[in-house]
């Protein structure tokens, strides 16, 4: 494996990274998912304090999701309109 700021043929560049919007979108959607199903359990199971740090999470989570596509519309309007896998 080389040695160096990122590995050769990628399209990034140490000033422009690549950018894991679409990803981090995908993980904060399975963060609420996950989070609010347990609460929900843990909270009908009678574990109240547990639950209720869940049900926390799961809204950090939801916060995690607007501000993510806030910034992919933002990205999609600056990119010209391009499709941005889910990896860019």
């Amino acid at each position: 494996m080389p040695i160096g700021p990122q590995p050769p043929g990628r399209r990034g560049t140490v000033g422009e990274p690549y950018s894991a919007l679409n990803l981090r979108l995908v993980l904060a959607a399975f963060g609420f998912v996950v989070c609010t199903v347990l609460a929900v359990v843990l909270l009908r199971a009678g574990w109240t304090v547990p639950g209720w740090l869940l049900a926390a999470w799961a809204l950090v989570a939801v916060v995690d999701l607007v501000v993510v596509q806030l910034r992919r519309r933002a990205r999609r309007r600056s990119g010209g309109g391009r499709d941005f896998s889910l990896f860019e």
